[in-house]
């Protein structure tokens, strides 16, 4: 580490990540700042109807705990605090945190940024009548309160990488235009944001590790905005280039990744291992921001209820048919406006447990009449308990149906949009939107490597030379893939295209799919439209966030060169490198 860089830790990746890892950063080891990140777009949706019950809800309770216990801790150790626990109600947070301030009897001081909410005007901005309706505002409110001496500043809805970027503005003094070294924070941002999944969590590789329970991510941000990735001290998990490369494609489309104070080009980053548990992003390079702000809605859809009907044995299909038809008839008077129907066939020939000779067969409804996706839905399953295929059985009660939520993505003007920092005396400060604007476009798709004259192949997984990570973005999944040498990306550029994505996951082959590229990474993302219907709230598929998808696609089979195998000392497998505890470490 620089003598001059800045130390960001972060605490938590959603609402609902580990309690204990606001503590376990304020003692694992030295940071100046302490972020978390609490919001994801399902997120919304529980605060919004948290505040529909009480209009003095609606920000991250968590959040309040874990300052109870550990605040004056973080003012003893002089570590800031920034987070976007404050959901639908910052200001209700930050007067909470007073009053918490207040029983502890500790001199810190707390600031809150507001505007973001713009649910009583979404029909003046043409938004419908969602909600929540919250825009994705960026860093400078954030700063405004750390240079005014705030010890504490909760925020709303702000980008993921505001929360470390705001921090590091205000430590570097930087301008509104110092693009690159705005973009280099984002790039951190992005990185550690979504906690312990930068370090060795929900890693592709993940067998090469010693994971245990891994500690949280920590950036230490230098003044031009480069950074190194690490951990603290003898914390679990690890960092590398890859566990850091996933991270990098985690939910982003192309290269040029929009935000409100910068468009940060994902294309010119380097990733290197700067020593054990430490890696180095450099070189980003940013720009000008588009002139709009993204908008996340959330709307109550209807009600939603399942039912799983567990097949044991023979003639699976049969019984799939007969409850089917059963089922259906019973429902035929008033049947619910949709009905999807998936049958897993989890069950073994000859299998040598009852469970493993079972299959099962889901059945999810929706409608606009709770009592429709109610017990007229469970219960009339439920009557067929003897009267339908041999075995019958259920893994749940009857239910009553719950209401689920719709998200969308819509943009507004960043000139109709208030950001507002609440200094720690209660002073408002405007945050003006950027004065220079660029509207967001692809870039020109850079030339593939040349081919790998490869020799033989062999059918194998394709995780056996690739990673992936994968995510949701509204009613789209993004899917990320990388490999670890020069030799695999001149084979996997010319061979996963779109078309044989869409061959590899069937459930693709009618959506439209884009594929960038990255070669900076050796890495590609796919953007799968309309796979997740209208957002996770929606529950419109099996893995409704697609967190897995990337592992379905790396369980997938295809004939990959030899050279490339692992298991035979291809260079798409792994070299010696020493991480903490002197483990092996993928070569890159």
């Amino acid at each position: 580490m620089t003598e001059t860089a800045l130390r960001i830790g972060n605490a938590s990746g959603f609402y609902g990540d580990r309690f204990s890892a606001v503590r376990e950063m304020l003692t694992g080891g030295p940071l100046d700042v302490l972020t978390g990140d609490y919001l994801a777009e399902l997120t919304m949706l529980i605060l919004g109807r948290d505040r529909m019950k009480d209009t003095n809800r609606g920000y991250a309770k968590t959040f309040l705990r874990q300052m109870e216990e550990n605040l004056e801790l973080a003012k003893e150790n002089g570590v800031k605090i920034v987070a976007n626990a404050g959901g639908l109600n910052p200001s209700g947070l930050a007067d909470a945190l007073r009053e918490l301030v207040d029983k502890l009897g500790i001199d810190v001081k707390i600031a809150h940024v507001e505007g973001d909410d713009l649910v009583a005007r979404a029909d003046e901005l043409g938004l419908g009548k969602p909600l929540t309706a919250n825009a994705y505002l960026g860093a400078w409110g954030i700063a405004e309160c750390l240079n005014a001496g705030a010890d504490v500043v909760v925020t709303g809805r702000v980008t993921d990488a505001s929360v470390i970027v705001g921090p590091a503005a205000a430590h570097f003094g930087w301008a509104r235009d110092d693009y690159d070294a705005l973009a280099g924070a984002v790039a951190a941002g992005h990185v550690i944001e979504c906690g312990a999944q930068a370090t060795g969590g929900n890693y592709a590789f993940f067998t090469e590790h010693s994971l245990g329970l891994p500690g949280f991510p920590i950036a230490e941000i230098e003044a031009d905005g480069s950074s190194v990735i690490t951990k603290h001290p003898g914390t679990g998990g690890v960092v590398t280039t890859g566990t850091v490369t996933a991270q990098l494609l985690y939910e982003i489309t192309g290269a040029r990744y929009a935000g409100p104070d910068v468009t940060t080009r994902f294309d010119t980053l380097s990733v290197s291992q700067d020593g054990p548990d430490r890696v180095r992003i450099s070189g980003v390079r940013g720009e000008a921001p588009p002139p709009t702000l993204k908008v996340a809605l959330n709307t109550l859809g209807g009600f939603r209820n399942e039912t799983t009907f567990v097949l044991t044995g023979l003639d699976i299909d049969a019984k799939a048919a007969l409850v089917k038809e059963q089922l259906e008839g019973a429902l035929k008077d008033r049947p619910p406006a949709e009905v999807k129907w998936t049958l897993a066939r989890t069950d073994h020939a000859d299998a040598d447990t009852e469970q493993t000779a079972s299959a099962l067969l889901h059945v999810a409804v929706k409608d606009a009449d709770p009592k429709v996706a109610g017990r007229a839905f469970t219960g009339a399953a439920v009557e067929l308990a003897l009267a339908s295929y041999p075995g019958f059985h259920v893994t749940a009660p009857p239910s009553d149906a719950s209401p689920y939520g719709v998200y969308t993505a819509a943009y507004v003007d960043a000139g109709t949009v208030p950001h507002v920092a609440v200094l720690p005396d209660g002073m408002r400060v405007d945050i003006a939107p950027s004065a220079s604007t660029v509207e967001l476009s692809d870039v020109d798709e850079p030339a593939l490597p040349e081919p790998l004259d490869h020799g033989p192949v062999r059918r194998a997984p394709l995780g056996s030379v690739i990673g992936a990570r994968s995510g949701d973005k509204g009613g789209n999944a993004n899917l990320g893939v990388w490999v670890r040498s020069d030799e695999a990306w001149r084979w996997l550029a010319h061979r996963l295209t779109v078309a044989e994505f869409k061959l590899l996951l069937p459930e693709t082959a009618d959506l439209p799919v884009t594929r960038y590229l990255l070669p900076n990474l050796r890495a590609m993302n796919f953007v799968v439209e309309g796979i997740l219907g209208q957002g996770v709230a929606s529950q419109a598929r099996f893995d409704p966030q697609a967190k897995a998808f990337g592992e379905w696609l790396r369980s997938r089979e295809i004939d990959i060169p030899e050279v490339l195998l692992p298991q035979l000392g291809g260079p798409g497998g792994l070299a010696p490198r020493l991480g903490s505890g002197a483990r092996p470490q993928e070569a890159q």
